[in-house]
């Protein structure tokens, strides 16, 4: 019945010749299976993209660790001080099953300052990674503010020579921290900053950050294309 009609809608206007009706009633006839033959083919493709993890924005993404994977413990050499952050172990999962790859950029300079040794900076990294799962490079910056190095962030070193270990290019790095010199670093290497601001973020460091998200979790949204 849908067919016929179907037929009648395009026959009545005219001229309605033999094979004009002829035409019609054919394509009339094919129409409605191909069309769902179309339908079917595209909705199977969805559920199976639908199975697929999301493309991710960035190829890697560079996590500051202090205040911003684990509780800001300053110049922590013990690892039994070491916690993760809410959602860090799931936000990092995300990323690992998204196929981007991960690294560590910190500033340590307690370690200048002989506050820390560089063994119990290794350490309190191994922990983390114990807690929060593997990376595939850690950076650190041994040195203080005043030696002028150019791996202490906000200067880019850091952030290119971890996207160096990592066979990524800056333009395709993120980087994610609690504070302003993670994001000037990010600028400096020309890699996407993400603020994930906390208690001891400057009000200032919030209004002029690119991009400002409340939580890990928020940031992965970000970065792997998921939500508005």
């Amino acid at each position: 019945l849908g067919t016929g009609e179907l037929a009648w809608r395009r026959i009545a206007p005219g001229p309605r010749t033999p094979g004009e009706v002829v035409a019609m009633v054919v394509t009339s006839a094919v129409l409605p299976p191909v069309a769902v033959w179309h339908w079917v083919t595209g909705f199977r493709r969805a559920l199976r993209l639908a199975d697929q993890p999301p493309t991710a924005a960035v190829d890697a993404v560079l996590f500051d660790r202090d205040g911003t994977l684990v509780n800001d413990v300053p110049y922590n050499g013990d690892p039994a001080l070491v916690t993760p952050m809410p959602g860090a172990r799931e936000a990092l999962d995300r990323l690992r099953a998204a196929g981007v790859r991960l690294a560590v950029v910190s500033n340590q300079s307690g370690v200048a300052r002989g506050l820390l040794t560089p063994s119990q900076v290794d350490a309190v990294n191994e922990r983390v990674a114990e807690l929060l799962g593997p990376f595939d490079a850690v950076l650190v910056c041994p040195h203080g503010a005043e030696e002028g190095c150019d791996c202490r962030k906000p200067e880019p070193g850091m952030v290119l020579k971890a996207a160096a270990a990592l066979g990524v290019e800056p333009g395709r790095c993120a980087v994610v921290g609690d504070i302003g010199a993670d994001i000037g670093a990010a600028l400096a290497a020309g890699a996407r900053p993400v603020l994930v601001p906390t208690a001891l973020t400057r009000p200032e460091e919030v209004q002029t950050a690119p991009e400002v998200v409340p939580s890990l979790a928020a940031a992965v949204d970000l970065l792997i294309g998921v939500g508005p």
